[in-house]
């Protein structure tokens, strides 16, 4: 492990003049937490941290901060390894990735390129490298729609996040449910349930000086089921049904609060709407021989029904 200097994890003052606490885990999963060598239960890496369910071996949450004038080009270095910091036997690894029937990826909770910022290009890449902890990762299908899920972060940033910071905190896990499906192979002798939903909330400035939250969900259910990784499960749970299309949702904050048990942190909210919104990614053919400013026309595409 690089230096623990360098993991200073996430930090609620990023926002300049503005705090934007860690979400509060209910009294259930606070006693659920997996704690540290040196006894803490937010485990920090550099420009995020995250807190660890001991049943499960997956996050409840990762926190992030994104700096979009710092951010970093730096090569990839795939290196997935335990946190040595953490009670091995309290981390998936090998032995979930690569069991019989894992037609799944190491998904990232936090993205490798979130983090891939900093004063130096040193700080940068290593901040990047530290995305790659099992404790970071949950089963993604590899077929699961993350174009507009992996576009939201600098769609946001680029969009609403105010001009002259461009810094905004994003909030990502899945669903631990008892209701979430059963992976098909055992591992040590025992059932294994993988997450099925999975949740954003990205905090954010405007120009008013306001912080404001917007919230996301997706779900890998019906891909799952596709490929035989995991077992039907029997549910009338209405709530899991209408996510059941792989496609990303825009969705009050409220809701993912009542399904991950977590109290999210406080900003105006932007969608008030009881009823999801599917987005839609719409790629922009650039013409070279063109000019705009236009924040869409830069990025190379836009984002249908999103409410920012």
């Amino acid at each position: 492990m690089k230096s623990k200097m360098l993991f200073k994890g996430y930090d609620d003052e990023f926002i300049l003049n503005k705090k934007v606490l860690l979400p509060i885990l209910n009294q259930e999963q606070s006693r659920d937490l997996v704690i540290d060598e040196d006894g803490n239960n937010v485990i920090n890496y550099i420009n995020y941290s995250l807190q660890l369910s001991s049943s499960h071996k997956f996050p409840f949450y990762t926190a992030t901060n994104i700096d979009g004038l710092e951010f970093k080009k730096v090569p990839r270095k795939d290196n997935w390894r335990k946190d040595n910091r953490i009670v091995k036997d309290l981390q998936w690894g090998t032995e979930l990735y690569s069991s019989a029937k894992s037609n799944f990826d190491r998904g990232h909770m936090t993205k490798r390129e979130d983090v891939q910022w900093g004063e130096t290009i040193g700080i940068a890449l290593n901040a990047a490298d530290s995305t790659f902890y099992y404790t970071n990762a949950v089963p993604q299908h590899k077929d699961l729609n993350r174009d507009i899920w992996r576009s939201l972060e600098d769609y946001i940033l680029h969009t609403e996040a105010k001009q002259n910071q461009l810094r905004i905190c994003v909030f990502t896990g899945p669903v631990l449910s008892n209701s979430n499906p059963y992976f098909v192979t055992p591992i040590n002798n025992a059932q294994i349930q993988i997450p099925s939903l999975f949740w954003k909330v990205v905090v954010f400035e405007k120009e008013d000086g306001k912080l404001y939250r917007v919230g996301f969900m997706m779900s890998q259910n019906k891909l799952l089921l596709k490929d035989n990784i995991i077992e039907q499960l029997e549910s009338d749970d209405q709530i899991f049904m209408q996510f059941d299309d792989a496609n990303t949702y825009q969705v009050n904050v409220s809701l993912i609060e009542e399904l991950s048990g977590l109290e999210m942190p406080k900003a105006i909210d932007v969608y008030t709407d009881e009823r999801t919104a599917k987005l839609v990614l719409n790629e922009i053919d650039i013409d070279p021989d063109l000019e705009s400013d236009s924040i869409e026309y830069e990025l190379g595409f836009s984002i249908e029904n999103i409410l920012l």
